[in-house]
């Protein structure tokens, strides 16, 4: 199956919230015939129609379906409820999504086995749900679920080992790589859970690693995360995507490098 190059929404969130319909173009105009999007369950339908008339398709998208409330990648966050699994898959419905992906669990859930079991048990149901309506159900990490470790394994394999075989990984290369593990042993240890990565790429510079948002990604294939050795060990791959959590500079360019790159060295 050939690999397709998306790009995670969050990249461009301030694009969004200003110009829904442009910015969408212009992911189109950078080369893109397919996105991530995130945020997605309470503008589903102008979300569908901005993407239709971009031309781009949304294969899968994040949102929560083990936390109660929203949490942001820093730690802080609002008491407002998410929606339930049942309404995050009738908005993926209406953008023709066929993979929703939980993109983040907080640290304080990570520190023993019984939460990670905890964390399993919720996306277990959620894909029995999301199996009723055609929807697969994923999971994404960043740097702490490799850092919390169990009897020398990560904590994401331990949660691998818990999961339905319904539900899929996708992986965040970058966040790999900061969290101190090789990209490449963890997508051959993990195998044909993985249809997803985030092709993100960074320079590791130990002096820019405590910033939030990041202060060292770049383009994919200008920075030191193995990204397409790592591709090339995931056999059930599906999307290499896109994402710069910041990038000081021009960032439609950085984009549209990345995407160039990423099509010359991994799509099919």
């Amino acid at each position: 199956m050939a690999i397709q190059t998306s790009i995670q929404l969050f990249t461009i969130k301030d694009q969004l919230e200003t110009d829904l319909e442009g910015s969408l173009k212009e992911v189109a105009a950078r080369g893109f015939t397919a996105v991530e999007p995130y945020d997605f369950v309470r503008r589903a339908q102008p979300l569908a129609d901005a993407l239709s008339v971009a031309g781009l398709t949304a294969p899968s998208g994040h949102a929560f379906l083990a936390s109660e409330s929203f949490v942001n990648p820093d730690g802080s966050g609002t008491t407002l409820p998410v929606p339930s699994p049942a309404e995050v898959f009738a908005a993926a419905k209406v953008l023709g999504m066929d993979t929703v992906i939980d993109p983040y669990t907080e640290p304080a859930r990570w520190e023993t086995v019984e939460q990670i079991e905890e964390t399993a048990r919720l996306l277990n149901e959620a894909a029995a749900v999301g199996a009723t309506v055609g929807v697969r159900v994923g999971y994404h990490n960043h740097a702490h679920e490799l850092e919390a470790v169990f009897d020398g394994v990560t904590g994401l394999e331990v949660l691998a080992g818990l999961l339905d075989e319904r539900v899929v990984l996708e992986v965040d290369l970058y966040w790999v790589a900061r969290g101190g593990v090789d990209p490449v042993a963890l997508l051959q240890r993990l195998g044909d859970r993985v249809i997803a990565v985030h092709a993100k790429d960074g320079t590791l510079d130990p002096a820019l690693l405590s910033a939030y948002p990041p202060a060292d990604q770049v383009a994919a294939g200008e920075g030191e995360v193995p990204l397409v050795e790592a591709i090339a060990a995931a056999p059930a791959l599906e999307l290499a995507i896109v994402e710069f959590d910041h990038f000081e500079g021009d960032l439609w360019d950085a984009i549209e490098r990345s995407r160039v790159y990423l099509d010359e060295k991994v799509a099919g």
